[in-house]
């Protein structure tokens, strides 16, 4: 029970909801980098949500199933067969494609029964940096052939199912998108006004660690010392250039840059879908609104959940 890698494309890699409980001994939390559209692609499939399943960056991706599946796919605006947030039944012998996206720059596949790798520190998420995790610890190639588990459940008997995840969880990249902050401890040494009032372009040099921003530099208004601190995805450091960095999944665990702000839970996945060339801006929310926002999220998540069991009844 595997599928085969035909073509692997720019970087394809095993991914789960990451490695939660290993941050205090400098390793990276990792996984999906949309961790909800994960979680939705996996219960399309039958799958627990925390099952493994595939993140795909910038397409070019085939596919070839050796036997019958249900795979569900969430992310960018790519050119694929199956639409995003339906679940679709693949035969032996089929093969599913991912063309180049035309906005954003990630999708997230989950096949029924799951990728089945070795877990490591409690995750089957791989971890580029340290080479450990997933496949051998690296991304996918062409001709690489990745077990699976056994499928639990028979799922949708169309073709494609024709009842789907909300839109605004299976395509969630925008043109230039506005993401939503609070924050963050080193807010007052700047003019905070600079950060949400312009524009900034996503620079080459982006990657899952972080998106590097270039626009109007944050000058700060006081040059203090800083402690090492506790960092995490959404993190928007400003290094010594003054250009901001949203951190992602696969950042570091503490940094010493001052912390502007954070990112909101919900919009992390816009955050995930940032190429380079992307224009983004930043927009401040009070906390308990990003909280309020968040609460709303799992709730609508939970019905989501609870109305696949229906339909499967």
């Amino acid at each position: 029970m595997k599928i085969d890698i035909v073509r692997a494309g720019l970087l394809t890699t095993v991914q789960d909801l990451g490695r939660t409980r290993y941050r205090q001994f400098g390793v990276s939390l990792g996984g999906a980098l949309d961790v909800h559209a994960m979680r939705v692609a996996n219960l399309l499939v039958g799958n627990d949500e925390s099952a493994a399943g595939l993140e795909l960056t910038l397409g070019g991706v085939r596919i070839r199933f050796t036997d019958e599946r249900l795979i569900a796919w969430c992310g960018g605006e790519f050119d694929v067969p199956v639409p995003p947030g339906h679940a679709a039944r693949m035969h032996a012998g089929d093969e599913i494609s991912f063309g180049q996206p035309k906005i954003g720059c990630r999708s997230w596949l989950a096949i029924s029964g799951a990728i089945e790798v070795p877990i490591v520190l409690g995750s089957r998420s791989t971890d580029l940096r340290a080479q450990f995790g997933g496949f051998e610890g690296r991304a996918l190639r062409d001709g690489d052939a990745v077990s699976l588990g056994r499928s639990r459940n028979g799922g949708a008997a169309a073709a494609i199912s024709s009842w789907s995840a909300p839109r605004e969880w299976t395509q969630t990249a925008e043109d230039e998108p506005t993401l939503r902050i609070v924050r963050g401890n080193e807010w007052e040494i700047f003019d905070a006004f600079g950060l949400t009032s312009v524009h900034f372009d996503v620079t080459p040099d982006s990657n899952r660690m972080g998106v590097r921003l270039d626009g109007p530099e944050l000058p700060r208004k006081e040059d203090v010392d800083l402690t090492s601190e506790a960092v995490a995805p959404g993190t928007i450091q400003v290094p010594p250039s003054g250009q901001p960095i949203v951190l992602l999944g696969d950042c570091q665990t503490i940094g010493g840059y001052p912390k502007i702000a954070h990112v909101i839970t919900v919009d992390l996945p816009r955050a995930a879908q940032l190429r380079p060339g992307d224009r983004v801006r930043f927009r401040e929310v009070p906390l308990e609104q990003a909280r309020e926002l968040l609460r709303q999220r799992e709730n609508d998540y939970r019905c989501f959940k609870t109305g696949l069991s229906l339909q499967r009844a």
